[in-house]
Formats: structure tokens, C-alpha cells, sequence
């Protein structure tokens, strides 16, 4: 009994657990992302996205039902979705027709830095500064903004397609916005933070 007890908490306290393995996996498929939008192989970047984005679901859970969170997770999960989300925001601003373009991948590559530069100062003074609401509703509207500018890339829906554009149209906006205001929303949490 002492000695499976034993094996569980190594296996707790080991960096190369499951959620951790699944997040230097979401890195890999990352990199694998950006080749292939820069080599306009739209539909395989679109299904590496979606299964990138997914794992980063998994992980979060599977870390707190097994209860595997690791310092290394707190710092390597975060890293990586700021990766592949503001990656592909690069890449596609790159792409003619994608929908998105540079101004916005600033907003977003800007509100990353912002926020992870007061997470590190909240968190370095002993407070306790993780995601926030808004903040994963950001990452769902950025998610469906980037599939969707893959999907118009693709040109499957053929020419007759002016629905879809104003779906990129609507998904883009509510990224830019949620971007912003969870943006706004984190500064005004740090800010009672430092005053409390």
C-alpha cells in the first residue's frame, strides 16, 4: 500500500505527466500549423489547428481530475496557447483573403504581452492571477475566427459563398472585442489586486 502510494505521488510530481505531454504535443502540432499556412495547405492547417486546440482542453482536464497540475504546466500551458493563437493570427495576416489583418494580429499579440506581464507581477508579490472568464471566451471566438478564415481559404464553398464571408466578418469582430475587453478586464483585476 505504501509502496503504490508512493509510485502515485512520483507520478504527481513528475514534469513528463500527461497534461504536460499534451501540451509539448499542442506546441509540435503549432509549428506544424504555421507550415502549412505558409505553404497554402489550408484544409491539413485547418484540421492540425482544431486538434491543437482541443488538447488544450484535455489537458486542463485531465490536470485537475488527476490532480497533476505542475509549476512546469502553470508556465508551459499558457505558453503555448499564446504561441499557436498569436502564431496563426501572424500567418494568416499574412495571407491574402484570409480575413485577418495586421492591426488585429497587434491586438492580440499586444494584449498576450499585457497580460502576461501582470500575471507575472501579480503573482510574483504572492497573488493569485489565473484565467478569468472572459479570458477563455476570448480564446473561443479567436479559435473561431481562425477556423473560419481557413475554411474561406480553402475555397470549398465556391463562389456563391457570401454567407461565409460574413461569418469571418462577425467571428473576426467578436475576437477583436473580446480580445480588448478581456484585456481591460485583466488590468482592472490587477489593479485591485495591488491595492488590496
Amino acid at each position: 500500500m505504501v509502496d503504490s502510494l508512493s509510485t502515485t505521488e512520483k507520478e504527481k510530481a513528475s514534469i513528463w505527466n500527461v497534461p504536460n505531454q499534451l501540451t509539448i504535443g499542442r506546441l509540435v502540432l503549432a509549428i506544424v500549423c504555421f507550415v502549412l499556412i505558409s505553404l497554402q495547405v489550408y484544409g491539413a492547417a485547418f484540421v492540425v489547428f482544431l486538434v491543437a486546440v482541443s488538447t488544450d482542453w484535455i489537458d486542463g482536464y485531465w490536470a485537475r481530475k488527476y490532480n497533476q497540475v505542475t509549476k512546469l504546466g502553470r508556465i508551459l500551458d499558457p505558453f503555448v496557447d499564446k504561441i499557436i493563437i498569436c502564431g496563426t493570427f501572424i500567418f494568416l495576416c499574412a495571407e491574402p483573403q484570409s480575413g485577418i489583418t495586421a492591426w488585429f494580429a497587434v491586438i492580440v499579440v499586444g494584449r498576450e504581452i499585457l497580460v502576461t506581464a501582470l500575471r507575472g507581477f501579480i503573482e510574483q508579490q504572492g497573488g493569485d492571477f489565473s484565467a478569468r472568464a472572459l479570458g477563455k471566451w476570448k480564446m473561443v471566438f479567436q479559435c473561431v475566427a481562425v477556423s473560419t478564415s481557413l475554411v474561406v481559404l480553402m475555397g470549398i464553398a465556391g463562389p456563391d459563398a457570401g454567407w461565409l464571408d460574413w461569418t469571418l466578418l462577425v467571428a473576426v469582430w467578436l475576437a477583436v472585442l473580446f480580445t480588448i475587453y478581456s484585456g481591460v478586464d485583466y488590468i482592472g483585476a490587477a489593479i485591485k489586486m495591488v491595492r488590496n
